[in-house]
């Protein structure tokens, strides 16, 4: 991995909050995720499970954690199982976990081979009472392949069907929502990250530019910053290509006069981070644009202060839509017979700002957390609002990652990444 080995104490602590909250008798399983074929002998870039990530920092395939707190021999509580390395293996893909190394990683001390998985597990499965499975159920997820972690599912109904099954997810959301400080200090490396390639950026952006040459400078940026890149496609849409929402093709030219939105990140240790900045193609604002983006940011900065211990997150962005109005009437966008009529289930400011304004952001970029009750410190949400125009050719949109503190505003992870207009202009114009 590019990333320096992360302290295994985070993971320890993040075990014993997931196995205090398990059913007597009972044990909890998590399967790495599978690396995916792409034809012939072609293969997608590996990417953890994040749930087995969060809980053992084991950052390879063909692993498997088990959570047993009740287990009869105390070497059994935690148990990870890794594929078996060899010299073989050793020169053709690389160094694997050896059982010691992933002792060091994980802090787990019980380290099988996963040719032992069947006959361990099978010992262990006459003492236990519940199975905790780990299914997807992120309120965003779309997943239509078959996992490793459902193939397991399978078999384990099959192989035990008189046993009780109960769910990891309503576990994980609550804890992994509230950030351990290691978490956060490690997001704050991939915001930090993030910030070296907006700077580069804002020196390198100019009329006649290419959407993917910027997508070129900032992953030279974060590659040669430990980072494996993006923490997700990224979005880098001139002109009226702001417009649509997940542009990714990235393959136009930006112009004399146009705005730039550029929803890209970087990500560090499998956390992510989530910017969106935009800017002029030229280096200057035009008044309109300025005054659209001006909005943007009262919005961007009034949210981000809401976002306190006790704030709903539906309360909270019912809110912020009050917000984008008024700003939306101030910029001749809407009129007050628009809110009036309006549709109390699509309100009239969603012509102009149709997503929402805040997700929860660790090692997804959105997030597992708890969404229905209040928020709580240590959280950390993305503030991304945003007024997209296509009569105008212009769409604006700003976000920053924020943690919630016991008291007073959020701390601001991207506090030091240029958006106020004044500076954009400074930078952009500092070589002419």
């Amino acid at each position: 991995m590019k990333y320096q080995q992360i302290d295994h104490n985070l993971f320890v602590k993040n075990r014993k909050k997931f196995m205090a909250r398990m059913k007597p008798k009972s044990i909890a399983v998590f399967n790495s995720n599978d690396i995916y074929p792409i034809g012939a002998d072609s293969t997608m870039p590996f990417e953890q499970n994040r749930d087995l990530f969060y809980l053992s920092g084991a950052d390879q395939e063909e692993t498997i954690l088990l959570l047993f707190p009740d287990a009869h021999e105390k070497k059994h509580r935690e148990v990870l199982f890794v594929r078996e390395t060899n010299a073989h293996i050793a020169v053709w893909e690389g160094e694997k976990l050896t059982k010691e190394k992933a002792t060091v990683v994980s802090g787990i001390e019980t380290i099988y081979w996963l040719t032992d998985f069947d006959k361990i597990f099978y010992d262990l499965m006459t003492e236990v009472e519940t199975v905790y499975f780990n299914t997807n159920e992120h309120y965003r997820q779309a997943v239509e392949t078959q996992t490793r972690e459902d193939r397991f599912i399978i078999k384990c109904k099959q192989d035990y069907p008189a046993h009780l099954w109960a769910k990891s997810n309503p576990i994980l959301q609550e804890i992994r929502g509230v950030k351990e400080p290691e978490e956060i200090a490690i997001m704050q490396k991939a915001c930090n990250i993030t910030e070296k390639g907006f700077r580069r950026l804002l020196q390198f952006v100019k009329p006649g530019v290419m959407e993917y040459e910027i997508e070129a400078e900032l992953l030279h940026e974060f590659i040669r910053s430990r980072s494996k890149g993006f923490a997700y496609t990224p979005i880098i849409a001139s002109g009226n290509n702001a417009n649509v929402l997940h542009y990714i093709e990235n393959n136009r030219e930006c112009k004399d006069g146009d705005m730039l939105l550029m929803d890209v990140a970087a990500e560090y240790a499998n956390y992510s981070s989530d910017l969106t900045r935009t800017i002029p193609v030229n280096g200057r604002f035009t008044p309109r644009q300025k005054a659209v983006y001006d909005a943007v940011l009262r919005v961007k900065n009034d949210a981000t202060a809401m976002l306190v211990p006790g704030t709903m997150w539906g309360e909270y962005h019912k809110e912020v839509g009050k917000l984008m109005t008024s700003e939306l009437l101030g910029l001749g966008l809407l009129d007050k017979a628009d809110v009036q009529n309006e549709d109390k289930d699509w309100p009239a400011y969603k012509k102009y700002f149709m997503h929402g304004t805040s997700h929860h952001i660790g090692l997804n970029t959105h997030d597992y957390g708890a969404l229905k009750t209040p928020m709580v410190a240590n959280m950390v949400y993305t503030v991304e609002p945003g007024i997209y125009i296509p009569d105008e050719k212009m769409g604006i949109r700003l976000e920053d990652d924020v943690v919630i503190q016991e008291k007073g505003a959020p701390f601001n992870l991207m506090a030091n990444i240029p958006i106020e207009v004044e500076e954009i202009e400074e930078l952009m114009n500092a070589n002419s």
